[in-house]
């Protein structure tokens, strides 16, 4: 067998992995960014190469087959890169967590004539295999339902919730007694009792379109173990149960029930027969089959679009999920939208929120109702999107940053880790200023650095840059650099960040890294920046849409007590 793998990820399942294909004879480098996890592979991995660069081991001439037991989000990149470098590719479930990533993957797989094979590990144990002859043989008669528990007491998670923990083996099995179609109907429901927006049990019901219907009940907040799953047919119950020794795993139920006069089913309670089956670690038939697949360039049993098909489905019960057991389409989303954004299982999304295509919501972060999100966004972890907000396309905004009513965001905004937004100017507990929100504006392209804070009421202008820790209390001009507490100007900033240098006003600067030119010019005293190469500037007034003078002018010159005689009544400036 050649010695041809790279196993990416050696730590918690990994190392599961590097023993079976080590003993199998393939595994050849591991790889793992944790120099840490690498030095614990002792004396049985003397002979395997160790790396913590990916890069060099895709560019490694022999290592033509990559398995991947990294995080679930970084399935897509790895498996991308693999393929891409021509490599064989083994991901462990799921394939990864965006149906249209999977799609992707599964192309690239075609057009490269690569083998994708997912870890779905339950479809290589020899009872499951066992029960699918017994399905394809009509033994059991006409399926009905399918059932599976799924539950134990921890490991708890804070990065994935149970369904996408425990569900996505039971949900393949499922999908491949019922003939590898997809449910035209899932819903799921669950609670989170233990950490706030991950669920710790769920329970997914499905319907497809044969009538057969299927349930996976998963939970690590169970007093016992248990790992068990149920088929029944119209002459026949199999059940499967994984934590009985093995003479004891499979037993099937024939005849268990009659059929009195008058079409009255009379059950029959025998004890049922147990099916012998070879003993057989499963681990080690997934590895064995994945290589054998490779060898003999042939289609694996848990291929790239057999994973596709398991992902379309969680993800549909993740939606519905989010819905507290709304009916969802595996293709389609709740009032028939199509899911074509990537969601976190602990992100939470409200019900009439808006989000663009591509967009991708990280780990722990909300969306509340009625905000509006563009294309091709992404939300970092613990990120707080307000009811009203409006995001434009392209905008970035990284970890634990909160984005108020009140703030507008226009195409292609970068948002650093921990910038402070507010659309309030004298906020106070014991007054009600939900009509007094300040009209905040981020013009297009424009940077706000770490730690940042911004006053409401101003706008930061097109491209603008505002310097980590920053304190914004008024207007920034378009490309203009920012910093201190009060933040001033002390630059300019070309489209790509890069600093641009003026001698003068009237004279120009060209970008090193674009080659686009800019000029300086001055209106009334005021200095400002256009890009000259852009027609679509060539236009531009020199002065801004001002926030912060035009809102104090109107709360200056207007007076109107409230019942408690301290709030005024105000209409948000545009």
């Amino acid at each position: 067998m050649a010695k041809d793998l790279a196993l990416v990820g050696a730590g918690y399942w990994g190392k599961n992995l590097a023993r079976n294909f080590c003993e199998i004879g393939s595994l050849h480098t591991l790889c793992d960014s944790s120099e840490v996890i690498l030095s614990g592979y002792g004396d049985d991995y003397a002979g395997v190469e160790k790396s913590t660069s990916l890069d060099e081991v895709l560019a490694h001439p022999e290592i033509r087959k990559i398995a991947i037991a990294a995080p679930a989000h970084l399935h897509y990149e790895m498996a991308r890169a693999a393929l891409l470098a021509g490599k064989d590719v083994y991901v462990e479930k799921p394939l990864c967590l965006d149906v249209a990533e999977g799609e992707e993957l599964v192309r690239l797989a075609d057009e490269h004539s690569r083998i994708l094979m997912v870890g779905h590990l339950l479809q290589y144990h020899p009872c499951i295999t066992r029960i699918q002859q017994l399905v394809e043989s009509g033994e059991l008669g006409k399926l009905q339902y399918i059932t599976s528990n799924r539950l134990n007491l921890g490991k708890f998670r804070q990065e994935e919730n149970a369904l996408w923990s425990f569900a996505p083996h039971d949900i393949s099995v499922i999908l491949s007694l019922v003939g590898n179609q997809v449910p035209d109907e899932v819903r799921c429901v669950g609670g989170a009792y233990l950490t706030a927006g991950i669920a710790d049990t769920t329970l997914s019901t499905f319907r497809f379109s044969d009538g057969v219907r299927g349930h996976v009940y998963v939970s690590w907040l169970n007093p016992f173990k248990e790992q068990k799953l149920t088929v029944v047919g119209s002459q026949g119950m199999v059940v499967f149960d994984d934590t009985r020794p093995w003479p004891e795993k499979l037993v099937i139920h024939r005849d268990y029930l009659t059929w009195a006069a008058g079409r009255t089913p009379t059950p029959n309670k025998a004890d049922g027969e147990p099916i012998i089956v070879s003993e057989a670690e499963p681990l080690r038939q997934e590895c064995l089959h994945f290589v054998q697949s490779c060898s003999e360039r042939r289609s694996p049993k848990t291929n790239g679009r057999e994973g596709l098909r398991v992902l379309q489905v969680l993800r549909a019960a993740h939606e519905s999920l989010q819905h507290d057991g709304k009916v969802v389409s595996p293709s389609v989303g709740t009032a028939g939208r199509t899911l074509s954004y990537y969601a976190h299982p602990t992100a939470v999304i409200d019900k009439e929120a808006t989000i663009g295509s591509g967009s991708k919501i990280w780990h722990f972060s909300h969306v509340m109702a009625q905000a509006e999100l563009g294309e091709r966004c992404n939300l970092g972890q613990n990120v707080v999107i307000s009811s009203g907000v409006k995001l434009g396309s392209n905008v970035k905004v990284q970890n634990n940053v909160s984005i108020y009513t009140g703030i507008v965001i226009e195409d292609d905004v970068f948002l650093g880790p921990s910038c402070v937004l507010t659309n309030v100017t004298n906020p106070r507990s014991q007054v009600n200023r939900r009509n007094l929100y300040e009209a905040t504006t981020i013009r297009r392209g424009a940077t706000v650095g770490a730690n940042a804070t911004i006053i409401c009421g101003v706008t930061l202008g097109r491209y603008c840059f505002v310097a980590a820790g920053a304190v914004v209390t008024k207007d920034v001009p378009d490309y203009a650099l920012v910093r201190g507490n009060p933040a001033r100007r002390s630059g300019w900033m070309s489209r790509h960040g890069h600093l641009l240098e003026f001698s003068s006003p009237g004279t120009s600067s060209q970008c090193r890294e674009s080659g686009l030119t800019y000029q300086l010019t001055t209106e009334s005293g005021v200095e400002s920046v256009r890009c000259i190469d852009l027609p679509e500037e060539k236009q531009l007034p020199s002065t801004m849409v001002t926030g912060r003078t035009g809102y104090n002018e109107l709360r200056r010159t207007t007076k109107a007590k409230s019942d408690n005689g301290c709030r005024t009544r105000l209409s948000r400036p545009d």
